[in-house]
Parts: C-alpha cells; sequence; structure tokens
C-alpha cells in the first residue's frame, strides 16, 4: 500500500496544520513523497517542488520552500497540502472535508482550483462533505452514508431532486430556507448509533419515521429507484422498484 499512496491515491485531510508537520519546512514535505515515489534528489527534485506549489498558486514558490506551517494562512496551508497529495500525478484524489477550516471566500476559491487541477490532469475527486451547498455545485453523482454504509447513491440531481431514502429527504429538510418562515429548525430525532454494537437491521430505523418491523432484522438491498439511483430501504416509495 505504500506503493500506492500518495503515487495512485492521495488524499488531502480537513485540518491542514495537524496534517503538515509544523517541525518541518515545506520544501521538505513535497519533495518528500516525489523522493519516495520517483527517486528524485537535487536540483530536479527543488524544481518539481516549484512546480507543484505553482500550480496550486502559491506565490513566491521559492521563497515558502524555506518557510514552515505556521508562517503560512489556513487556505495556503490547504494548497500546500494538496501540492503534496498532486505531486505525483495520482489518479484518485480523496479530498476528506477539505473546506472546513477555510472561509467561505477561501472555501469557493479552494473548490475551483481542484476543479481546474482536475480538469487539466484528469484525475477523480471523492468530495467528503456534509455541506450541501459544495456537494450541488461541485459533485456529479452523490453517495449518502449513514453509519458506515451507503444508503442512497445517484446523480447529484438525482438525489436533491428526488431522494428516496427517508435519511436523505430528513437531511434536505435540516437545511435553512430563507424563502419559509421558521421558528426552528428542523432536526432529525434520536441519536446516532454506537457503530461497534449495530445490529443485522438498518443502522437508521430507530430514528426513522418510516420505520417497519422488518428494518430491525436485515439491512435492506439496494433498490433501483431509477435509472442510476439506487437507495438502500425497505419501504422506498418507487412504484417501480426492483432489485439493483
Amino acid at each position: 500500500m505504500r506503493r500506492v499512496r500518495g503515487k495512485q491515491i492521495a488524499m488531502v485531510l480537513q485540518d491542514p496544520m495537524t496534517s503538515l508537520n509544523p517541525a518541518l519546512t515545506i520544501g521538505t514535505q513535497v519533495g518528500e513523497v516525489l523522493t519516495l515515489h520517483q527517486g528524485l534528489h537535487g536540483r530536479r527534485l527543488r524544481d518539481r517542488v516549484l512546480d507543484a506549489l505553482a500550480r496550486l498558486r502559491i506565490g513566491a514558490p521559492a521563497t515558502r520552500l524555506g518557510q514552515y506551517p505556521h508562517q503560512f494562512s489556513g487556505g495556503m496551508r490547504q494548497r500546500v497540502s494538496s501540492a503534496i497529495a498532486l505531486a505525483c500525478a495520482p489518479r484518485v484524489l480523496i479530498a476528506d472535508e477539505p473546506t472546513t477550516s477555510l472561509d467561505v471566500t477561501i472555501q469557493a476559491q479552494y473548490l475551483d482550483l481542484l476543479k481546474e487541477v482536475q480538469r487539466s490532469a484528469g484525475l477523480a475527486i471523492i468530495l467528503v462533505t456534509h455541506d450541501f451547498g459544495i456537494v450541488a455545485a461541485n459533485a456529479d453523482r452523490v453517495a449518502v452514508m449513514y453509519a458506515g454504509k451507503i444508503v442512497e447513491m445517484g446523480t447529484t440531481l438525482q438525489v436533491f431532486n428526488h431522494p428516496a431514502h427517508p435519511y436523505t429527504r430528513a437531511l434536505l429538510k435540516c437545511l435553512p430556507d430563507v424563502g419559509l418562515k421558521r421558528a426552528e429548525l428542523v432536526e432529525i430525532g434520536g441519536q446516532p448509533p454506537d457503530l461497534a454494537r449495530l445490529g443485522p437491521g438498518c443502522p437508521f430505523a430507530p430514528r426513522c419515521p418510516e420505520r417497519q418491523p422488518v428494518c430491525d432484522e436485515t439491512f435492506p438491498p439496494a433498490i433501483a429507484v431509477e435509472d442510476g439511483h439506487v437507495a438502500s430501504c425497505w419501504v422506498a416509495t418507487a412504484a417501480n422498484a426492483s432489485p439493483a
């Protein structure tokens, strides 16, 4: 797996201040993956590190090589993390809540930059996030997960316009709507399950308003709601539902 990580599959974590090593310079941290996977040293390594930083629009990269993470802003630290992840041109980038520590303006700039790099490099991005706005603006397909299991999957439009799983519908109802006058926000009742003590049935069943006895007994199979859109729910409402 060490031959795969960083070379074919890379990851950007949500807090660059903890994922970056505070005791090592930026140049050392970006260069490490290139030395490990491509055997680069000396001048060639320095040139590739400069290219990696410039690609993520980090200004004055030659000066930045000798600096440390605490000398960068949050947005710039996340760009450094992305430069490390993309240095070896991986096929897949896993972005785990990459905008959590960024303000809204910097979030948009960072995500636009990721999309630009994606188009130019032809890589796939798996974006892990709880922000529906980010999902709607960036994702082609969406997988909704609960307790470590995918409960619904489809195109972004399918999932947003025709949510088939009760958990997905509950999540969408929790979003504030400026056009509606509500005294309180909608919430999902109950508590998340203990992942170490999951039963054989649907983990969302204790909180589900459409719960049936079978929901506690067996985890439901993936049901085809429409072409390319599936949901794991015993009470899926599609009239033509069939096993996917």
